[in-house]
């Protein structure tokens, strides 16, 4: 039993935040060595106490397994442009020595009945505590912008719905998993054009910038 639930997840929520500072520090690198970033943009969460209660009881974990059997108690998201981003940052991933790879779940090839895609990894992650090492499982969910769009409507949906779509809304959403992957698939065939638009006007923005022309707030933000 779990009697202080700010003392279980104190480690999760260090590990979300250290991994979101190192997520970001690869965007940073591959923007200051100017080559194509495949990270858009990177957000975690620490799934909150009645989530993991209600997560427990639907799959059967009893609350003193949560360490060994919940993998996705602390949880991050990687935005790519492309689906090829999406291949390049799971192998980034894999050869880190600060963190292993323990499950990889390709959703992309595989994709859900529902229309779902995107790339899964589950890994374990030390974090550093005052009275030594913690070895935690987090999980890191990898999708293109297309992808988070439709998975973010899914899930609005499933909570609206429980879970127990109307045939029609089933479908319509099969329908629109198929037409995001259409995007992608052309934003693929035509990323070679894209990236080269996106290095002329990053070179412009920063010749501007060495003028003296303040940034924007978006700008200073990335």
């Amino acid at each position: 039993m779990i009697r202080d639930w700010e003392d279980f997840l104190a480690p999760y929520e260090q590990a979300v935040s250290e991994l979101k500072v190192k997520l970001r520090g690869i965007r940073k690198q591959y923007r200051e060595q100017s080559k194509h970033v495949p990270i858009e943009f990177v957000t975690g969460r620490v799934k909150p106490e009645d989530s993991i209660v209600t997560k427990c009881k639907l799959r059967g974990i009893a609350l003193d397994r949560l360490e060994e059997e919940m993998s996705d108690i602390a949880g991050l998201r990687i935005m790519c442009q492309f689906v090829e981003d999406i291949h390049q940052v799971v192998e980034l991933l894999r050869t880190r020595k600060d963190m292993k790879v323990i499950i990889e779940r390709d959703y992309i090839t595989n994709k859900k009945a529902s229309g779902y895609r995107s790339y899964h990894l589950v890994i374990e992650y030390p974090v550093q505590l005052i009275d030594g090492e913690k070895i935690i499982m987090a999980e890191i969910q990898i999708r293109t912008l297309a992808m988070n769009f439709w998975a973010t409507i899914e899930h609005s949906l499933n909570y609206k719905y429980q879970g127990e779509f109307p045939v029609e809304i089933g479908e319509r959403l099969r329908r629109s998993a198929e037409a995001a992957y259409q995007l992608d698939e052309e934003m693929s065939n035509i990323r070679e054009e894209i990236q080269e638009a996106q290095r002329l006007f990053s070179h412009g923005k920063g010749q501007r910038n060495k003028r003296g022309r303040p940034q924007s707030l978006e700008e200073d933000q990335k």
